[in-house]
């Protein structure tokens, strides 16, 4: 789990936009539609290791 002063404060590495906590271990970017991984309680925002949120049927 991450703090709420840290999600406050990180922002999508490719458009900058704040992204939402997506339990119990990822981070959305809204606006990219990318999911980034957390590793031990440590967020991955590495553009790279962004993963395109799959589609809704």
């Amino acid at each position: 789990m991450i703090s709420q002063e840290l999600l406050e404060i990180l922002a999508c590495p490719k458009c900058h936009t704040k992204v939402e906590l997506r339990e119990p271990d990822q981070l959305r970017c809204p606006h990219c539609k990318v999911l980034y991984p957390i590793v031990d309680g440590i967020p991955v925002m590495l553009i790279e290791e962004g993963k395109l949120e799959a589609e809704k049927p």
